[in-house]
């Protein structure tokens, strides 16, 4: 009999690739739990529920051999704290109440903002709300797991790029207005290389490790293509695959300082930004090193899937 295995917030990007990539490999018992959820496999259960309503999180969990927890929040630093610890906290006492194990796909908000190396080990330095909310609820979750509470792993990913509904500044900066004909928007710096995760990467690496029992207990860099590239040579790359010369406009930190007074977007974005003025080195050795037969996606590749998608 297959494992239940359940994604708590289901509906984006990274949830269904996951739906899937578990319905194609490890199980056809698949819950998929959300506000609204719809099925990505025919055979999945669905689960409409409220993940910061702590009965709710504890019937949705219940039955589960193992829990995704892939909820997005739109960008927006006070929902950010007045929901997601709640979140986090009503999916540990569910999964410590029904003996399931967790695996939570996490960002890299809670990492210093400069050119140094981020490992599994590096220190939490958040340079913001969003930041700290992150820093908060991967604690929370490293803490239940020292504690014995949890038997969990947390799966962090750098930047999305990606097909169809991905949601990422590189994504609709600078790849949406390449497919469509417009100059992309490079922000602060367009020489800085980037580290970006191919969005079905990510889900199919998820997958992996929430079905691979010594995973469990650490930290797991999802795995990127580690020859990073900047703007400047992400854009080279789509003109080749376009056959034009595309050129770039390069938002300065000045034009986001004064846009964020008036757009909230903007406002919202700004404590990213120094992440985007030097080198972003995300290392995903160690799970390189653990699963060697992984097929990690090019950046020439994902940026052609784009282009002519």
């Amino acid at each position: 009999m297959d494992p239940m295995q359940t994604v708590l917030g289901a509906g984006g990007p990274i949830a269904d690739e996951l739906a899937n990539e578990l319905h194609r490999n490890h199980t056809k018992d698949i819950r998929l739990v959300s506000r609204k959820p719809a099925r990505v496999n025919d055979t999945d259960e669905l689960v409409a529920a409220d993940l910061t309503d702590a009965d709710a999180t504890s019937r949705a969990v219940a039955g589960s051999d193992i829990a995704y927890l892939t909820v997005g929040l739109p960008l927006d630093s006070q929902l950010w704290e007045r929901r997601f610890p709640v979140i986090m906290r009503n999916v540990l006492d569910a999964c410590a109440d029904h003996g399931t194990k967790l695996v939570f796909f996490d960002n890299t908000y809670m990492y210093p903002g400069t050119a140094a190396p981020q490992t599994e080990s590096t220190a939490f330095a958040p340079g913001g709300r969003k930041g700290r909310v992150r820093a908060q609820i991967a604690t929370m979750l490293l803490d239940a797991v020292r504690a014995g509470r949890v038997d969990a792993l947390i799966g962090r990913a750098p930047e999305f790029y990606g097909l169809g509904r991905t949601k990422s500044y590189t994504n609709s900066l600078v790849f949406d207005r390449i497919k469509a004909d417009k100059r992309p928007f490079v922000p602060v710096d367009a020489h800085a290389k980037r580290s970006l995760i191919w969005t079905p990467d990510a889900s199919r690496a998820l997958a992996l490790l929430g079905n691979t029992p010594d995973a469990y207990g650490q930290t797991w860099h999802l795995p990127i293509d580690p020859d990073r590239q900047s703007y400047a040579q992400l854009i080279e790359i789509a003109g080749k695959i376009t056959g034009r010369r595309i050129g770039y406009t390069v938002l300065p930190m000045l034009a986001f300082g004064l846009g964020r007074r008036f757009v909230k977007p903007l406002d919202e974005m700004y404590e990213l930004l120094p992440r985007y003025r030097d080198d972003n080195v995300f290392d995903s050795s160690k799970f390189a090193a653990r699963f060697p037969g992984f097929q990690v996606t090019s950046y020439r590749e994902g940026a052609e899937r784009i282009i002519t998608g």
